[in-house]
C-alpha cells in the first residue's frame, strides 16, 4: 500500500513531467518560424537542429554519473528551470549566432532533465509495485498537446511572445515539484547493490531496449523536427493548421498512455509493443502517401499512437534490470533518445534535400517495423547484477 509520502512523490513527478512536455513543445513547434525568422534552408535548418540531441546526449550521459552518486532530486531543480529560460532566449535570439549557444544550453539541460524524470518515474513504479510509469509520459503527452495548442491559438502574437508565456507556468510547475520528488535513499531498492561501480553495469540486456528507444526517436525526431515543414511545403498548410499535426500525434500518445498500465498489466509489456511497432509503420505510411491536409493529420495521429508505449516500456523494463536504483540503465536507455532523433534529425534532412519532405518519412517507416522484431527483449528479466 503506498504511503503518503510515495503519493506526495507522484504528485511530484507528474508535475516534472508536465513541465517538460510543455517545454519541449513550446520550442520544437517553432521550427517552421524559426527556419522563416532566420532564413534557413532545409540543410543548414537540419544543422541547427542537430545540436539540441547532440548536446542532450552529453546532458544524459552527465546525469547519469551525476545521480549515481546524488540522486535525480537536485539535477532536476537545477536543470529544469534552465529548460525554461532557454526556450525564452531561444524565441528572443535576434540571429543565429546568438541562438546556437541557447539551443546548446537547450540540449545539455533537456538531455539531463529526460534522464532526471524517469529515473524519479521508476522510483515511484518501485515503491508502488505496479506499472504506473506511462501514466507519466501521459502527462508528458497531455503538456505538449497544450504547447502545441497554444501556438495555434496564439498563431498572430509576435514569436517571442508565444514562447515566452508557457515558460511562466513552467517555472513554476518546476520549483513546486523540487520539494516534493523521491530524494537519493528513497530511489533505492536495494542499498547494498547501489555502492557497486556504475560503470561495471552490462550493456547486453539493455541492447534491445536501446535500439528501440533510437528508432522510436528516429521517428519522433522526423514528426516533432519536420511535421511543420511537411505541412507547409507539401501540403501548403496555413499557419492556424500547421500545428494540428503535432497536436494529434500528441493528442493520440496521450489517449494511449491514458490506459497503457493497463494495457501492460494484462497482455505484458513485449506484446503492447509489438503492437505499437506495427501501428507506427502504418502511420508512415500515412503520412508518405497522405494527398490532403486532413489526411496528414490523421496520419501523424496514427504514429502517435504507436510510437507512444516504446518509451515507456524502455524505462520500465531498465528499472527492473537496475533495482538498486543506480540510475545508470536507465541513463543508457535514454542516450539512445538523442542518438534516434540525431539520426532521424539527419537521416529525414538529407533524404529531404536529395528528393522531398514526403519521402524523407520513408526512413522512419522502416525502422518503426524494425520496433516489432525488437519486442521480445521488452519481457520482464530478473535484475543484472553490477558485480
Amino acid at each position: 500500500m503506498p504511503s503518503s509520502r510515495d503519493r506526495q512523490a507522484r504528485l511530484a513527478t507528474y508535475a516534472v513531467y508536465a513541465v517538460q512536455g510543455l517545454s519541449f513543445a513550446s520550442l520544437l513547434i517553432q521550427v517552421a518560424n524559426l527556419q522563416a525568422k532566420h532564413g534557413l534552408d532545409e540543410g543548414s535548418l537540419t544543422a541547427l537542429l542537430l545540436i539540441v540531441p547532440v548536446f542532450a546526449g552529453l546532458g544524459s550521459v552527465a546525469a547519469g554519473e551525476f545521480a549515481a552518486r546524488r540522486g535525480s532530486k537536485p539535477l532536476l531543480r537545477v536543470a529544469q528551470p534552465a529548460v525554461a529560460v532557454a526556450v525564452v532566449l531561444a524565441g528572443l535570439a535576434p540571429n543565429v549566432p546568438l541562438l546556437v549557444p541557447v539551443l546548446l544550453v537547450f540540449g545539455v539541460a533537456v538531455g539531463a532533465v529526460d534522464a532526471g524524470m524517469n529515473m524519479q518515474g521508476v522510483a515511484v513504479e518501485r515503491r508502488y509495485g505496479v506499472q504506473v510509469l506511462n501514466g507519466f509520459h501521459c502527462v508528458w503527452s497531455a503538456f505538449s498537446m497544450l504547447g502545441a495548442l497554444w501556438a495555434s491559438v496564439a498563431a498572430d502574437l509576435p514569436l517571442p511572445l508565444i514562447m515566452a508565456a508557457p515558460m511562466v507556468l513552467a517555472v513554476a510547475g518546476s520549483l513546486y515539484a523540487g520539494r516534493d520528488l523521491c530524494t537519493r535513499e528513497e530511489e533505492k531498492v536495494a542499498p547494498a547493490a547501489a555502492s557497486a561501480p556504475a560503470a561495471r553495469f552490462p550493456w547486453r540486456p539493455i541492447i534491445p531496449l536501446c535500439l528501440a528507444m533510437g528508432f522510436l526517436y528516429v521517428g519522433d525526431a522526423a514528426v516533432s523536427n519536420f511535421n511543420t515543414v511537411f505541412m507547409k511545403e507539401i501540403l501548403d498548410a496555413g499557419p492556424k493548421v500547421i500545428p494540428l499535426a503535432y497536436v494529434a500525434y500528441q493528442a493520440t500518445t496521450l489517449a494511449v498512455r491514458l490506459g497503457g498500465d493497463l494495457a501492460v498489466r494484462r497482455y505484458g509489456p513485449a506484446a503492447i509493443v509489438r503492437i505499437g511497432g506495427l501501428i507506427a509503420t502504418l502511420g508512415f505510411l500515412g503520412v508518405v502517401t497522405a494527398p490532403s491536409q486532413p489526411l496528414a493529420i490523421v496520419a501523424f495521429g496514427l504514429t502517435g499512437v504507436g510510437l507512444s508505449v516504446v518509451a515507456p516500456q524502455s524505462f520500465s523494463a531498465a528499472g527492473r534490470l537496475d533495482p538498486a536504483g543506480t540510475g545508470v540503465a536507465i541513463a543508457r536507455v535514454n542516450l539512445f533518445n538523442y542518438v534516434g532523433f540525431i539520426v532521424g534529425a539527419a537521416l529525414v534532412g538529407v533524404i529531404a534535400d536529395a528528393a522531398d519532405m514526403r519521402m524523407a518519412f520513408v526512413a522512419p517507416l522502416v525502422l518503426s517495423a524494425v520496433i516489432i522484431a525488437l519486442a521480445p527483449g521488452f519481457q520482464p528479466k530478473k535484475a543484472v547484477s553490477t558485480t
